[in-house]
């Protein structure tokens, strides 16, 4: 009798190998993440996995990654693609301050959150890296279109993420760095837009190979300075560029031409 008074719907947790072939799987999707369902299916496993991880660092990183990569390419609701950014930026933001190396660093302050964390973050180590480019990089495009007083608002913190980013890696993920002041700079207002075009130029001639780099120069700078006819032919060298040209960039720069594709077919409104 006392046994029929307990619950059976017991919820087992995953066994580590079982966590372990949701990571390989979710591994193996990202890397075919120019198809849409395969995208879809890795953030399936990679989310599950990360609830039983939630202090695998390099596993938040990627989960940030995928909301990321959905976001920017496949998801055409506005509403649901902002959500996607701000959730990778809060995976991101979570998976720096959980870090064994950077909790001794945040708590050692006396402060708000805000105070703590502008105070802590150019400190981190190396190894906060690829969190903090993520973290800054979803909050950045998220952002994007809010009003320039939140825009304005985030700014600091945002600038002391990537520049901590940019001393201890300034090469990392092909320039980031340079690319993400490239477009920080176009959108605030008050800053000189050559500051851009600086960083910019500094991205592609260190990683001409990575599209991107050249897309964002074009959708950011040229479009803010009204260079119409740059705008074009920079596009355009991206969309005819070979995409075996760089095997191991294949998926960034299939979406890259995507990208130059987007913005040219909507010129014309751009440049009213």
């Amino acid at each position: 009798m006392f046994f029929s008074c307990v619950d059976t719907k017991i919820k087992l947790k995953p066994n580590e190998k079982n966590v372990d072939f949701l990571i390989e799987k979710g591994k193996v999707l990202w890397e075919q993440r120019t198809n849409k369902g395969a995208l879809k299916k890795a953030e399936h496993f990679i989310s599950r996995a990360s609830e039983e991880r939630p202090r695998d660092f390099e596993l938040s990183v990627l989960l940030s990654r995928i909301k990321h990569t959905n976001a920017n390419y496949f998801e055409k609701d506005p509403f649901i693609k902002k959500q996607a950014l701000l959730e990778g930026a809060k995976i991101a933001k979570l998976a720096v301050l959980k870090h064994t190396k950077f909790e001794s660093l945040f708590e050692d302050v006396i402060g708000d959150t805000s105070f703590k964390l502008i105070s802590s973050i150019p400190n981190a180590p190396k190894e906060l890296v690829p969190g903090l480019f993520w973290w800054a990089v979803n909050k950045a495009q998220y952002l994007n279109d809010q009003p320039v007083l939140e825009r304005l608002n985030q700014r600091e913190l945002l600038e002391v993420i990537m520049h901590r980013v940019l001393s201890l890696d300034p090469g990392f993920n092909y320039s980031g760095p340079y690319r993400f002041f490239g477009s920080l700079y176009s959108k605030i207002p008050g800053v000189e837009l050559s500051q851009a075009q600086t960083y910019f130029e500094q991205a592609i001639k260190l990683n001409p190979e990575y599209l991107l780099n050249s897309v964002f120069m074009a959708e950011y700078y040229l479009q803010k300075k009204g260079d119409r006819e740059q705008f074009n032919r920079i596009l355009n060298n991206v969309i005819n560029t070979d995409l075996n040209q760089y095997p191991t960039l294949m998926n960034e720069n299939y979406f890259s031409k995507v990208h130059a594709q987007a913005l040219l077919n909507k010129e014309s409104s751009l440049f009213e």
